[in-house]
């Protein structure tokens, strides 16, 4: 079977050493898991009833982004993440920790920077991780030249997570029922299908077959996702699936709190009117008569300029109507008082789902409040908020490095600087440094910093008679083996290139300025000569002259 893109080719006897195991490989890449005899069936979640597939999850996600306080959320993750600096990268990789040559880290940075401009990550960096943090993953399709793979990469195109799923078809061996062996299971083939419609509940390819998709070799497409599953570890879900339930309640909340406020605005009258003692058929006509000889009969409508009469029409925002009947009281008119709009601001039911829903998207408080204004300072100051938002973005990195390394890995081998297997040896020690823009971490590192050598001051004194040296850099200075080798290295490289001694260096300059001295002595006396020579020349002329 021959698919659509590219594969790149292991030995030929790699499927025999792949390994087996009785459980499947988790799902956290929101692959389907079908048998050796082909086909997939659809997955479904069912969330209040708004979601059914993974492509409406997608889309659901989507629509919550757009809402004002869960759009607020995610630009500040963002702009947490990502950063554009005039003058550093957005991205760099490190590759410290590899035990590379110094040649091939070269080729392989050139290669990293080559990807960059393919995605043009310095512009496009902030849209990919918006989508990767919204749709909870992220999809390139890798193209290829044919006719020349040398060239590498030459396009990574963005593809719609909807339009795209995962087949992994698992190998199963025989159940044993006598010998209690309860079978093994290993990955046989592995592809994608991709539906230019999408694989909704709409579609053709919804269930139950792959219909109309086409299939695509894996190493056609560079995929990274969230990492988070729901309970039966069948479905990727995104970093906004926490926020979808109070996100909700939010909305009824609001919608209700508006609509009371609508209704309760305008005063309304009560007419309370005195039927005496007529019979119920009779009080009943009278209030009516009353109710259409008082209330308001015309109306105005503003689109298309008409005057109607409304003598038919009762609603609730306008006035009531009560029988009574006898007693002392008689026909009476009361006012029914508005509604405050106060009561969109004050609601302290508002405020809980509110709160609920800053808390469930992960960003500090202060972040999502303007009218809350935050003073930077120390890092006793400093809420653990915002250290929690720090770590959590730190993390959100992370899962997202993947993307670089699948099409990093893919870009080096059609090159022909690396095998999968000298660069799965590599993977692990890959790390990408991005530009951090996080104040409160730079605060913390300071005041980290700072009492260090405040303790450092306060163990000098007991340096040789307690403390060691050694003891003082690991356990106060926290320094480990490598630090402290790669300090004293740098101190002795610092030494090497320092001044000579200062008493040698002003010896220096004295005999500099003595030489100065001699030599403008040198001068003068020459001057001296040639001024006694021409004193001696004027006097002998003078001589001759006078003979």
């Amino acid at each position: 079977m021959k698919l659509f893109g590219f594969e790149i080719k292991r030995a030929a006897d790699e499927p025999e050493n792949q390994p087996v195991s009785f459980a499947e490989p988790i799902n956290d890449d929101g692959a389907i898991t079908v048998g050796s005899q082909g086909g997939f069936v659809s997955t479904t979640l069912d969330m209040e009833g708004s979601a059914k597939t993974e492509s409406e999850l997608i889309t659901r996600y989507r629509n919550m982004s757009m809402q004002p306080e869960i759009t607020q959320a995610v630009d500040e993750v963002v702009n947490e993440a990502i950063n554009v600096d005039t003058f550093d990268k957005v991205v760099e990789i490190i590759l410290e920790d590899t035990d590379l040559p110094d040649r091939v880290i070269e080729k392989v940075q050139e290669e990293f920077n080559n990807i960059l401009s393919l995605l043009d990550f310095t512009n496009n960096g902030y849209d990919m991780f918006q989508k990767f943090y919204v749709d909870g993953r992220l999809n390139y399709h890798v193209i290829i030249d044919e006719e020349n793979l040398k060239k590498g990469i030459v396009e990574l195109r963005y593809v719609d997570p909807r339009k795209l799923k995962l087949i992994r078809e698992m190998e199963k061996s025989k159940v044993s029922q006598s010998s209690g062996d309860i079978g093994t299971k290993k990955v046989k083939y592995e592809y994608y299908i991709y539906s230019e419609n999408g694989f909704g509940s709409g579609s053709s390819n919804a269930g139950g077959g792959v219909g109309g998709a086409l299939k695509i070799s894996k190493d056609s497409v560079a995929r990274v996702t969230s990492g988070i599953v729901n309970e039966t570890n069948s479905l990727v879900l995104g970093h906004l699936h926490p926020a979808m339930k109070p996100l909700n309640q939010l909305r009824m909340l609001e919608d209700a709190t508006i609509i009371y406020t609508l209704t309760r605005a305008p005063e309304r009258r009560i007419f309370y009117i005195d039927v005496g003692n007529l019979p119920k058929s009779k009080a009943e006509q009278y209030l009516r008569d009353m109710m259409t000889r008082h209330k308001n009969k015309l109306q105005y409508n503003s689109s298309t300029g008409e005057i109607t009469d409304g003598r038919k029409m009762m609603t609730m925002t306008e006035d009531f109507w009560f029988p009574r009947r006898g007693g002392e009281r008689t026909t009476e008119v009361d006012t029914l008082a508005g509604g405050t709009s106060q009561a969109l601001s004050t609601d302290e039911n508002l405020q809980y789902f509110q709160r609920k829903l800053f808390k469930s998207l992960r960003v500090p408080l202060s972040r999502l409040e303007p009218e809350s204004m935050y003073a930077f300072g120390r890092v006793s100051e400093i809420t653990r908020d915002e250290l929690k938002f720090g770590k959590f973005v730190r993390r959100l990195r992370a899962r997202f490095s993947w993307i670089f390394n699948i099409i990093l890995e893919k870009q080096l081998v059609l090159k022909g600087i690396m095998t999968p297997d000298d660069f799965a040896k590599i993977r692990n020690d890959i790390r990408y440094d991005f530009i951090k823009d996080n104040y409160f971490e730079e605060l913390k590192n300071a005041e980290i910093i700072r009492e260090r050598m405040s303790t450092l001051r306060d163990v000098e004194e007991y340096k040789g008679e307690y403390f060691s040296k050694s003891w003082i850099q690991k356990n106060v200075l926290m320094m480990s083996d490598e630090d402290i080798e790669e300090i004293q290295d740098e101190m002795e490289i610092e030494k090497e290139n320092e001044p000579d001694d200062p008493d040698d260096l002003d010896m220096d300059m004295d005999l500099d300025n003595d030489s100065d001295n001699n030599t403008e002595i040198k001068l003068m006396s020459e001057v001296d000569i040639q001024e006694s020579q021409l004193k001696l020349l004027e006097s002998m002329t003078k001589f001759i002259d006078s003979e």
